[in-house]
């Protein structure tokens, strides 16, 4: 296996470009290894798809939770992982380097810290109290001596406050705080894309595309994007797929929607080369 400082370093050079790449979300170990063996050249986490999986809504995962997530989708490929760390599972900043000493040791090669609270009512940290978490992320990456890449969020298009100043604003603090890429979920438009990536250079902006879009990769790129990742999309997608053969079956009694299911040879042809290697391991 690839070790971490490795990934680590494979990870960082995807943000240097030249273009833009695309690090696709997996939900388990299964949708890792077919990610990875589709082409995809770095993976991520998803806090709403883990949460899925669970049963559960997204923001309603434990750390704990999220950490054995994070060592599965790890084990399951030589791939760089990207955590969704959420708002690293704490309060205060101190909590926050402890979260993030806790996801560096599972070999994940980035991970995100975002400023929404979790709070309804109060839905995003102030901007002082956002800026010293993501101080305190950078803080526990340096003090574990490697290379993770940290990624700071600005969740205002999420929580209902669409405001590209105060992105703008937020995303240039936690650069300046030790964010090594930008991350402003949200945002769609070609002119929200331009300005954001202008207004962060020279770090890398990730870009959310997680619904249907009329921009290609392609296009993304030629705006100055370097990382491009989708969130949930893919295992909204499975879901939907899922529920609508469900359905057909519950609600028609027809199969017509195992049309397009996978083959077990197709899902084998992913799997084997992990039962041979955990085979010639025992």
């Amino acid at each position: 296996m690839t070790d971490q400082a490795e990934k680590a370093s494979q990870f960082r050079a995807l943000h240097k470009g030249p273009g833009a790449f695309l690090i696709a979300n997996a939900w388990d170990a299964g949708t890792a290894r077919i990610l990875a063996g589709l082409g995809f050249p770095a993976l991520a986490s998803s806090s709403g798809a883990e949460a899925g999986t669970l049963g559960r809504t997204d923001g309603h995962v434990t750390r704990d939770e999220a950490l054995a997530h994070c060592r599965a989708i790890v084990a399951a490929t030589d791939l760089p992982v990207n955590a969704d760390f959420e708002n690293g599972f704490a309060l205060d900043a101190a909590d926050v380097a402890e979260s993030v000493r806790l996801a560096i040791a599972t070999g994940v090669a980035g991970l995100s810290i975002e400023d929404s609270t979790g709070d309804a009512a109060k839905p995003l940290y102030e901007l002082g109290a956002a800026v010293e978490r993501i101080r305190s992320a950078r803080r526990a990456i340096d003090k574990a001596g490697g290379d993770t890449l940290l990624v700071g969020r600005a969740e205002c298009f999420l929580h209902g406050r669409p405001d590209l100043e105060e992105t703008l604003a937020r995303l240039k603090a936690y650069a300046q705080a030790g964010a090594d890429c930008l991350y402003a979920p949200g945002i769609r438009t070609r002119d929200q894309i331009a300005a954001v990536v202008a207004g962060v250079a020279p770090k890398p902006l990730n870009l959310l595309v997680g619904s249907a879009s009329d921009l290609t990769l392609h296009e993304i790129a030629a705006l100055g994007v370097r990382r491009v990742s989708v969130g949930g999309a893919l295992a909204r997608s499975a879901w939907g797929g899922f529920m609508q053969a469900a359905r057909l079956i519950a609600e028609q009694g027809k199969f017509d929607g195992f049309a397009n299911a996978a083959s077990g040879n197709e899902l084998n042809s992913f799997f084997r080369d992990d039962v041979k290697k955990r085979g010639s391991q025992s």
